[in-house]
């Protein structure tokens, strides 16, 4: 089939068609990386909501399954996690291959709705699936209980789960000898006004450098981010098999501050010569997803990410950064000496192959106002940079191109706090671009924004502008990159 539509993404997760939301079940067994994601089978739509599943030896390049776990009579499928239970400690395994078993939220299939937690394995790498015939495991009589994320905590050698009271704003810790029996350990909650309900969490074990362990609580809000929108919220504090402490922390804390992040999760079972955990996440907004003008697929994720966790002005912060594996993409490079520019100047860099591409800029100096990097398709452009007078790096889609009438926010700038960048100590930027997206990683990483971009046109150039600042930019490196493969 065909990649070739003018907005589909060439090196981003996206369906052959229908639509695709939340990442689900990601999980790495003997060589594969499995993505499954919540899905609609029979259309472009979000409805009746089962798993979809695809399979990359190198979080690249991917293949496209049949649907793993469909929707039934009785339940739709909704977000969960995949474990590899190398020790059958469910009893599901008939002989020496591990199971794979699926966790996730089963919705009854009725108006007044019900959520509970429920099961499927699979004894052939995730060819196949079987539900659990005594589901659900874990059934509080809720409306909304949902999003379970499993994993074995080894200290305790049990297996733990972390998942949701949306309306409530409450994380719920449960521990099991064998995934099938689940007791309550714990209960989390953070208030926050103007914030809205909690989905998706995830629970992540890293390193902080020169101290030790630390773990991430990440839950998605549908509503306080500085967006104006959606995104995940992270708490750093620890966690001993029972309950999640958090440490105090001056200011809330996103991972990711562009438009389009969502339900970002993990990948469990990494093999153990992997540096660091890796994530991703919906590349959208359930605010306007229905709206974008795409077929005949509707959804991407984003790019899969390495995670680290530094501690900055006392605080610590999450760094991400694209997994060193999409290197592979890289095809023609073309280098760029450093520029001074004055108020009102612009500087072309490149005005062919602008379709994929990846960009790194280090930006020196920047005085009295704005400079940026603009991604321009004749009067359509985007503009990434960074504002002196604020101290804040930004992206900026108003005028990117298709923007969706019925959401007003979705045209503007998404900006965020960085340092002063210096000769010294230069602001680093590393932008990915594909046909309809942009991520933008800044300062090794420290900080993240991620935003769609629809542009109506041919992209004609790429070039840095000072508006009423005086900027210097240190050399740039630009790669054209290839599409990756799909099948």
């Amino acid at each position: 089939m065909s990649r070739n539509q003018p907005l589909r993404p060439q090196f981003h997760f996206s369906t052959h068609r229908h639509w695709i939301n939340d990442p689900n079940g990601l999980v790495w067994l003997e060589g594969e990386y499995h993505l499954f994601y919540q899905y609609n089978p029979f259309g472009d739509q979000w409805g009746h909501m089962s798993w979809g599943h695809a399979v990359s030896t190198d979080l690249v390049s991917w293949t496209e399954l049949e649907v793993a776990i469909p929707e039934d009579e009785r339940v739709s499928i909704y977000s969960g996690s995949v474990v590899v239970d190398h020790h059958n400690t469910s009893g599901f395994a008939t002989g020496p291959s591990p199971v794979l078993v699926a966790i996730y939220t089963g919705c009854l299939r009725r108006p007044e709705g019900g959520q509970a937690q429920e099961l499927a394995y699979s004894l052939d790498r995730g060819r196949s699936w079987v539900k659990y015939p005594d589901n659900p495991v874990l059934d509080l009589g809720l409306r909304d209980f949902r999003d379970p994320k499993v994993l074995w905590h080894e200290a305790t050698r049990q297996w733990v789960m972390v998942v949701v009271l949306p309306d409530e704003r409450k994380a719920l810790f449960y521990g099991s000898p064998n995934l099938r029996q689940w007791h309550l350990l714990s209960e989390f909650d953070a208030p926050l006004e103007g914030q809205g309900i909690w989905e998706c969490p995830d629970l992540i074990e890293l390193n902080v450098e020169a101290e030790g362990a630390v773990w991430m609580l990440k839950v998605d809000v549908l509503a306080g981010h500085p967006s104006g929108g959606s995104g995940a919220r992270i708490f750093w504090g620890q966690f001993d098999g029972t309950r999640f402490v958090a440490q105090p922390s001056e200011t809330v804390q996103w991972a990711d501050l562009g438009s389009d992040f969502y339900a970002a999760l993990s990948f469990n079972h990494l093999p153990t010569h992997a540096p660091h955990p890796v994530w991703l996440a919906w590349m959208n907004c359930h605010r306007y997803a229905k709206f974008l003008p795409t077929h005949p697929w509707r959804g991407s994720m984003t790019l899969p990410r390495e995670m680290r966790v530094r501690r900055q002005q006392g605080q610590l912060v999450l760094c991400q950064w694209p997994h060193p594996a999409l290197q592979q993409l890289r095809r023609h490079a073309t280098h760029h000496p450093g520029i001074c520019l004055a108020p009102k100047q612009e500087h072309i860099l490149e005005t062919q192959d602008l379709d994929t591409f990846e960009i790194r800029l280090q930006l020196e100096s920047c005085v009295g106002g704005e400079c940026a990097v603009i991604l321009s398709s004749g009067s359509e452009f985007t503009a990434i940079g960074y504002d002196a007078q604020r101290a804040q790096v930004f992206i900026d889609r108003t005028h990117a191109g298709f923007s969706p009438a019925e959401d007003r926010l979705y045209a503007g700038r998404r900006s965020a706090p960085c340092r002063v960048p210096s000769a010294s100590h230069p602001l680093g930027l590393q932008v990915w671009v594909d046909r309809s997206s942009v991520e933008v990683f800044v300062d090794d990483g420290h900080t993240v924004l991620s935003e769609q971009i629809l542009p109506t046109r041919k992209r004609q150039a790429l070039s840095l502008r000072c508006s009423n600042a005086q900027a210097t930019w240190g050399p740039s490196e630009i790669w054209r990159l290839a599409p990756a493969q799909f099948a």
